[in-house]
């Protein structure tokens, strides 16, 4: 039996009359199984189910998800939440016998990643949770035989029904996803449960997927469990999706082709039935009939669906030159995933100036560089993502050169469209000056990514931004917010159209890793460190020369492009300015960190920011010392917050001395629930009407 801990996974859904009985099981349940602890992740309960969950049992994790977006995305959750564990998938109606856990973890060998315990009804009798992986000649033959007969016969059956298959253990194609535990080394192999399915196919395919890939599914019927059962049988809509999702799945893995004979098998067990008056048969004809295709899959994908609509992202950031982690990038690489995006890179909030811009020559060579990267889909793996850059005019402070600017981007940015076939795209405006663009623009809806109070950057001609950021409020269908203190002074404004949508974070890159980088290895410990863009107008460039002056015996680390000279530190053999490093890199130069730093000046932009930054570092379980902004405080259990260079140098001394507030682990499972596909999907849902 393995001896690393066991999570219990429990994704409820409205399940406050059946989760205290399921808890109440779980101490006999885990008896002899190992450490173990236990997870209830709640997909937006409105029957109390979470207030049940505390008072059945106050140790458990209740992780509130912020939608109801199917079990496997809660299941997903749970995985993030059981880093470096096995995990045991239940539904909240299981119940589960004594000693079952210690079981299925002692049917655990070589070869076997899923292992599914014996289920039966409240009654006693046997539960058929066993299947045979799909075909169309199974699917005519419960169709014509009904599923009880046809399941006797291997060839004919996809559900197992023959009663001595249920009393020896042995290797099975996939079970019901009610109750099964997946081992740490299988989860991490195959990869998180896809979520577009429902019902019928999420754990199919992820059991089915492990089985390609050398994890086998195995049966062990000593570990027992009483199911209650749910409703997809009943309910009309239900157990429509679980047709559709049953020939979606054949067409992911045979093909168009396959797939519709799929389809014409799953007509001919519906129709008859529909003919006799069957509401669930009729849903179910009704959704074969209307069917459509959906989004690519996260590890294959492909077009987007014909009927999905655009989207167009004016971004405040370069894709080409700047970090890759900023919100617009990460946000719209996963919309990607599911529709057809083009990014279009910053145009600017003002034209670079000498004697007033830092780097000007640089800029201009960096921004003439992109221009010529012309239109480019710089994901592989994300075909549906493609990148421009427009030549822009930013000239801001004159109303007759903005508006030329801004027909001359038009121009640019409508026919990529026209050659992508992007018409009447959702627009997504995280740059103020993209208002003049996009007023004269066909879109189907705009949405104003307020990330940022633009009007405070000091090179920009404030003034005119502010103008800009207004109008943007003003005509926007949405506006999002990261900054809840911006959002409440701007709530006369916006009312109703106003949105928080926090920063995400990439939870699988920002992991732990075993090796350091060589430059970062060689530097002596402890390392106080800091990644992300060295900005003359964020980064408070005093206090990081004070703290270099306070700990002699440690060494500051600087990661990132700097807009300003960095000769300030050559005098400081305890300085190591690590320059620019790319964004796949950074979580392991991250892991060297002792203390990570946020060091910000304390101005407008600030106070209305929300820095990815702090995520990433609590992903990485780093401990933090930061300056006081607003937003920080969200966390302050997990984060030392200082007010002045001598109190920020007082929290780095402590943080050394102590390791910091809370844990390497709790301060991962703090933002475990902020996944940027979980961003994504909210952003997506909002734009397209769907909330």
């Amino acid at each position: 039996m393995s001896t690393r801990p066991i999570a219990v996974v429990i994704v409820t859904y409205n399940s406050a009359e059946v989760i205290a009985d399921c808890l109440r099981a779980l101490p006999a349940a885990l008896e002899g199984a190992g450490e173990s602890r236990v997870v209830v992740v709640d997909n937006a309960s409105h029957d109390g189910t979470a207030d049940v969950v505390a008072l059945t049992d106050s140790e458990v994790k209740v992780v509130h998800r912020t939608g109801n977006d199917g079990f496997a995305a809660g299941v997903n959750t749970g995985f993030a939440h059981a880093d470096g564990c096995d995990v045991l998938v239940l539904n909240a109606d299981i119940r589960l016998a004594p000693g079952a856990v210690a079981k299925l973890r002692a049917a655990v060998k070589p070869g076997i990643g899923v292992v599914a315990p014996k289920l039966t009804e409240p009654d006693g009798s046997i539960q058929h949770s066993l299947r045979r992986t799909p075909t169309v000649l199974r699917t005519l033959g419960e169709a014509v035989l009904g599923g009880r007969r046809a399941g006797r016969f291997g060839p004919l059956g996809e559900t197992v029904t023959t009663p001595a298959a249920y009393e020896r253990a042995g290797v099975v194609d996939w079970a019901t996803g009610a109750a099964w535990l997946v081992t740490r080394e299988c989860i991490e192999s195959v990869g998180p449960i896809e979520e577009r399915y429902l019902l019928y196919s999420e754990e199919t395919e992820f059991m089915l997927r492990a089985g390609a890939q050398g994890f086998k599914t195995y049966y062990e019927p000593a570990a027992q469990a009483v199911h209650l059962g749910g409703e997809s049988g009943t309910s009309p809509r239900l157990w429509s999706l679980v047709a559709t999702n049953k020939v979606r799945l054949h067409r992911e893995r045979h093909g168009k082709v396959a797939a519709a004979g799929m389809w014409a098998a799953t007509m001919v067990n519906s129709l008859p039935r529909a003919a006799r008056g069957s509401a669930t048969h009729k849903a179910a004809v009704k959704a074969l009939l209307t069917q459509r295709t959906w989004p690519a899959p996260l590890s294959t994908p492909a077009a987007p669906p014909k009927d999905a609509p655009p989207y167009v992202c004016f971004s405040a950031q370069d894709w080409w030159y700047h970090n890759q982690a900023h919100s617009d990038f990460q946000l719209m690489r996963r919309v990607a995933e599911h529709r057809k995006v083009l990014l279009v890179n910053s145009i600017g909030l003002r034209m670079p100036t000498p004697g007033k811009s830092t780097q000007f020559l640089r800029r201009i060579l960096r921004k003439a560089g992109s221009v010529a990267k012309l239109v480019r889909r710089p994901l592989p793996d994300v075909p549906g993502y493609y990148v421009m850059t427009p030549l822009p005019l930013p000239f801001y402070g004159s109303e007759r050169v903005r508006a030329l600017g801004a027909k001359l981007v038009r121009a640019q940015v409508r026919a990529v469209c026209a050659v992508l076939r992007m018409p009447n795209p959702i627009v997504v405006a995280t740059i103020p000056t993209a208002w003049d663009v996009v007023q004269g623009m066909p879109h189907r809806k705009l949405v104003f990514n307020r990330s940022d109070r633009h009007s405070a950057f000091p090179e920009a001609d404030q003034t005119t931004i502010a103008a800009l950021e207004d109008k943007l409020l003003s005509g926007s269908d949405h506006v999002l917010y990261v900054s809840r203190q911006l959002q409440e002074e701007e709530s006369a404004l916006t009312q109703q159209r106003a949105h928080f949508l926090d920063h995400g974070v990439d939870l699988q890159h920002f992991r732990r890793r075993a090796q350091l980088p060589a430059d970062l290895a060689g530097i002596p410990g402890p390392r106080i460190g800091f990644f992300g863009s060295l900005d003359d107008y964020l980064v408070d460039f005093d206090l990081l020369e004070r703290v270099a002056q306070e700990f002699p015996e440690a060494s500051l680390v600087l990661i990132g492009d700097a807009t300003l000279s960095m000769e300030r530190f050559a005098k400081y053999p305890n300085v190591h300015w690590l320059d620019f490093r790319p964004y796949a890199e950074i979580p392991a130069y991250g892991t060297g960190f002792d203390v990570a730093l946020m060091p910000w000046l304390d101005n407008d932009w600030i106070k209305h920011a929300n820095p990815i930054k702090m995520k990433e570092y609590l992903a990485l379980g780093l401990a933090v010392v930061s300056t006081d902004f607003p937003e920080v405080h969200q966390y302050p259990e997990l984060i030392r917050i200082a007010r002045g260079h001598d109190a920020f140098v007082a929290a780095i001394r402590q943080t050394l001395d102590d390791g910091g507030l809370s844990t390497v682990e709790g301060r991962r499972e703090a933002v475990l629930p902020a996944s940027w596909d979980s961003r994504a999907r909210q952003l997506v849902d909002l734009a397209e009407g769907q909330r």
